[in-house]
C-alpha cells in the first residue's frame, strides 16, 4: 500500500517548522494506530487482588490481530500470560477464584467458541461447555453454581443448540430467501436476519469441577411466550444479563420481535425463575427503553435505566428501583439531567455506582438508592477523560478503563479522589515514543444562545499557522468527548499537520436532554449554525488555526452533515470528506432497518405521512449548489445507512464535473473495522486532504 500521505503530511509539518519537527519524536501514524495493542474484556477477582484481561495485537506486516489472556496482581507483580491455544475473550471470575472465559480453542473435532476456565495459579485449563452450536456470552451466578450462556439458536429449539438453526426464509428450491408478511426486520446493521433463529439466553448447573451438567432451562419460556434477542441486537452483551443475589433467577433485557420492531425501541426487563415457565416482563408498563438490570448484592433491590419517550433511541437514561420484596417502584434519578451509561453497585448494596457523558467528560458518580443524590467521582484529577467498566470492591476502591484523546483504554484500580494506579501498559509505553499533541477546550453561544463546547487538537510541535479540518461526529446523539477512537481519532489526524476542530452542537449528549432534543426536525438548522459558530470561535481563539486553508470531514451525521455543506454552505472549505452520510432523506427513509431512528428525527412519522418534514433537510434538494470536491466512502454491509446513498453523492458529484473519489469497502458495515480496510481508509483521507490543503 501506498504511504504517500503520511509523507506528504510530515513534509507539510515540516514545512512550517523544519528545526522543530527534527527535534520532536516522529508523529503518530496510521501505521501506529492500527497496530497499536489494545485492551479487550477486563476482570477483577472478588478479594480485589488479581486482575485479569485481554490485550489484542496487529501483526504489523499481516495485520492479524491476535488477542491473548493475562493476568496481573493488582499490588505489586508482573503480569502473565495464560496461554490459551485459541482466541480468547470475556475474562471473567468465579468466586472460587478460578478465571472463566470464552475461546475457539479446539478439542477434537470441535472448533466452536465455548466457555472455559483456568486456575490462574496452575494454568490448568477446564472446558466449561462442549455445545454444538457457539456461545457468544455468558454469566456466572453470585454462588459459581450456575452460568447463563447465550447464542443464536431456533426459536423452537428446547436445548443450546438444534441440527436445525430454525430458518423460515428458506424454502427452497432456489437459493432465494423468502420473508414472510409481518417479517420484522429483513436485516439489521450488517447481516440479513435468519427469520426463527434468535439470540436466547439458557440457564445450566455446574459441577463441583466447573462443567456443565444439566440440559439448561430456556430464559425465554416455552414457544409463544417470548420471542426476541437476549442480549438485545445488534451491540448488546453481558448488561443485557443479570444474575439475581440469590442465583435462584436471571434478569434480562429483550424485546419482542414481530412486524413493529423495526419501529419499536420498548426493550425491557424480564425475570425468569428458572423452573420452564414463561418469564415475566417487571417493566410492561413502560413502551419506551428498559435496560441495564442490576440486581443489589443484599437481594432487596433491582436497578435499572428506563426511557420516558417510545420511539427514541436516545432518550435520558433514568436510574430506576424495584423492591423485589414488595414490589414497590420509583424513579431514582429523575431530578439529575444526565443519562447513565452503566450501573453496578457496591458490594454493601449501600450506592450504586454509574457512568455518564458529562461536558466532554465520562466520570463515574455515586447514587445513594434511598436519596437519589448523584456525586460525581474524580478518578483522574488532572484530566478525567473517558471512565468505563467500573468494578468496585469491597474495601471501597474501584477498577476501571480509562482512555482521553491522547491514549486508548488502560486498566486502573484506586480510590475516588486521586489518581489510580495504572495497572497495564497496553499502549502507554509505545505513545511516549510518538509526538505529542495538545488539546484545548473552548466555549461559545451557539443556536438559541446556548452554550455549545468544543474543542481543538493540534501537533505541539507546529510554529506558525496551520491547516485545519472541521469534524462532524455523528449519532447524532453523540460527543466527539475526550475519549480515545480506532476510527476518527483526532490524534494522528492532528500528527499529519493539521488543527482539528470538533464542535458538539446541538443534538450531542452530555449537556442535558433539551440540549440532545435540539436536533429533532433540526437537522440542517440549528447544528449547522453551531458548526459555523464554532469553527468561526475556533479560529478567532487560535491563531495557529488557517481558517482559509481547510477541510471538513464526518461519518454517519456527519457524513450527512458533509452533504448538506455542500448544498448550503458551499464556499467555505477547500475539500470534504464524506463517509456513510445521508445523501437522499426519502431513499433513506424505505432503505434503513431501524425504522424508529429515521422516523423520529424527522417528526415521528414515515415518510408518506409527513413528506416535507424529511423534504426540508434533504441534501438532494441541493445539489445544483454543489462546488466542493468531496471524498466519498462507503461499506456494502452498512444497512444503517445503505451504500447506495454515498453511490448517489458520487453519481451527483461526477455529474457536475466536481473532483470527487469514491471508496467502497465490500466487507465493512457502518465502520471500518478491518486492520487493512482501516490504514487504507486513513492514507486515502490523508492523501485527499494533502491534495487540497498543501501550499
Amino acid at each position: 500500500m501506498k504511504t504517500f500521505s503520511l509523507l506528504a503530511a510530515t513534509a507539510l509539518a515540516a514545512a512550517f517548522a523544519p528545526s522543530a519537527l527534527a527535534q520532536q519524536a516522529a508523529p503518530l501514524s496510521p501505521q501506529d494506530l492500527v497496530t497499536l495493542h489494545r485492551l479487550g474484556g477486563t476482570a477483577i477477582s472478588a478479594d480485589g487482588a488479581l486482575a485479569a484481561y485481554i490485550q489484542t495485537t496487529t501483526d504489523p506486516v499481516s495485520y492479524k490481530r491476535t488477542p491473548s489472556l493475562w493476568v496481573k496482581p493488582t499490588a505489586k507483580g508482573e503480569a502473565r500470560r495464560i496461554d490459551v491455544g485459541g482466541s480468547v475473550s470475556d475474562p471473567a471470575f468465579g468466586p472460587d477464584g478460578a478465571l472463566y472465559f470464552l475461546s475457539d480453542r479446539k478439542v477434537g473435532e470441535n472448533e466452536k467458541t465455548q466457555v472455559w476456565k483456568v486456575d490462574p495459579a496452575s494454568g490448568v485449563l477446564t472446558q466449561v461447555t462442549g455445545f454444538a452450536t457457539d456461545v457468544s456470552g455468558f454469566e456466572l451466578s453470585p454462588d459459581g453454581k450456575r452460568i447463563a450462556v447465550w447464542g443464536d439458536i431456533a426459536r423452537t429449539c428446547p436445548t443450546f443448540g438444534c441440527e436445525s438453526d430454525g430458518n423460515t426464509a428458506l424454502p427452497g428450491p432456489g437459493t432465494g430467501r423468502l420473508y414472510t408478511d409481518g417479517a420484522g426486520f429483513v436485516r439489521h446493521w450488517d447481516a440479513w436476519e435468519t427469520p426463527g433463529n434468535y439470540s436466547r439466553v439458557f440457564a445450566f448447573d455446574l459441577s463441583a469441577d466447573g462443567k456443565v451438567t444439566s440440559s439448561g432451562v430456556a430464559l425465554d419460556g416455552p414457544i409463544g411466550t417470548l420471542t426476541g434477542d437476549s442480549p438485545v441486537k445488534p451491540f448488546g452483551g453481558g448488561e443485557d444479563v443479570a444474575w439475581s443475589a440469590d442465583s435462584k433467577s436471571v434478569f434480562f433485557v429483550a424485546r419482542q420481535a414481530d412486524r413493529n420492531e423495526p419501529t419499536s425501541t420498548n426493550l425491557d426487563v424480564w425475570q425468569s425463575k428458572l423452573d420452564g415457565g414463561a418469564p415475566v416482563n417487571l417493566t410492561a408498563g413502560n413502551k419506551a427503553t428498559d435496560n441495564t438490570p442490576a440486581p443489589s448484592p443484599d437481594g432487596k433491590w433491582l436497578a435499572y435505566a428506563a426511557m420516558a419517550r417510545p420511539g427514541y433511541e436516545a432518550d435520558r437514561l433514568v436510574v430506576n428501583l424495584i423492591n423485589l420484596q414488595s414490589g414497590e417502584r420509583r424513579e431514582l434519578t429523575g431530578a439529575w439531567d444526565r443519562s447513565v451509561a452503566s450501573l453496578v453497585w457496591t458490594p454493601d448494596s449501600k450506592a450504586l455506582i454509574a457512568t455518564a457523558e458529562d461536558v466532554l467528560d465520562t466520570p463515574a458518580f455515586r447514587i445513594d438508592p434511598m436519596s437519589g443524590t448523584v456525586t460525581r467521582l474524580v478518578l483522574n484529577p488532572k484530566r478525567e477523560g473517558h471512565i468505563a467498566a467500573v468494578v468496585p470492591l469491597k474495601d471501597g476502591r474501584l477498577a476501571y478503563t480509562r482512555d482521553s484523546l491522547d491514549a486508548p483504554a488502560e486498566l486502573y484500580i484506586g480510590k475516588p479522589g486521586k489518581a489510580g494506579i495504572r495497572l497495564t501498559d497496553i499502549a502507554t509505553t509505545t505513545l511516549a515514543a510518538r509526538a505529542t499533541v495538545v488539546t484545548q477546550r473552548f466555549s461559545f453561544r451557539g443556536a438559541d444562545g446556548d452554550t455549545v463546547w468544543g474543542q481543538i487538537t493540534k501537533p505541539a510541535w507546529v510554529n506558525g499557522k496551520m491547516p485545519s479540518v472541521l469534524f462532524v461526529h455523528g449519532g447524532p446523539q453523540g460527543s466527539y468527548n475526550d475519549s480515545w477512537s480506532n476510527r476518527w481519532n483526532p490524534r494522528v489526524w492532528a500528527s499529519q499537520g493539521y488543527a482539528i476542530v470538533s464542535v458538539d452542537f446541538h443534538g450531542s449528549t452530555g449537556y442535558g436532554q433539551n440540549f440532545t432534543d435540539g436536533i429533532n426536525r433540526e437537522w440542517g438548522g440549528k447544528p449547522l449554525e453551531d458548526l459555523q459558530k464554532g469553527f468561526a470561535a475556533a479560529i478567532a481563539l487560535d491563531s495557529q488555526i488557517d481558517g482559509d486553508n481547510a477541510c471538513a470531514a464526518g461519518a454517519s451525521y456527519g457524513g450527512y452533515m458533509m452533504n448538506w455543506i455542500a448544498g448550503t454552505w458551499p464556499d467555505r472549505f477547500k475539500c470534504l470528506v464524506q463517509h456513510d452520510g445521508v445523501f437522499d432523506a426519502r431513499a433513506m427513509a424505505y432503505e434503513t432497518e431501524e425504522l424508529w431512528f429515521d422516523e423520529w428525527e424527522h417528526g415521528g412519522h414515515p415518510y408518506y405521512e409527513a413528506p416535507e418534514e424529511f423534504e426540508k433537510w434533504n441534501p438532494v434538494n441541493h445539489v445544483a449548489k454543489w462546488k466542493t470536491p468531496m471524498l466519498v466512502i462507503t461499506g456494502e454491509k452498512d444497512f444503517r445507512i445503505p451504500y447506495t446513498q454515498g453511490l448517489a453523492a458520487f453519481t451527483a458529484l461526477q455529474r457536475r464535473g466536481i473532483p470527487s473519489e469514491l471508496l467502497v469497502f465490500p466487507d465493512e458495515n457502518h465502520w471500518v473495522l478491518k486492520a487493512k480496510n482501516s490504514l487504507q481508509w486513513h492514507q486515502t483521507s490523508f492523501n485527499w486532504l494533502a491534495r487540497w490543503l498543501k501550499k
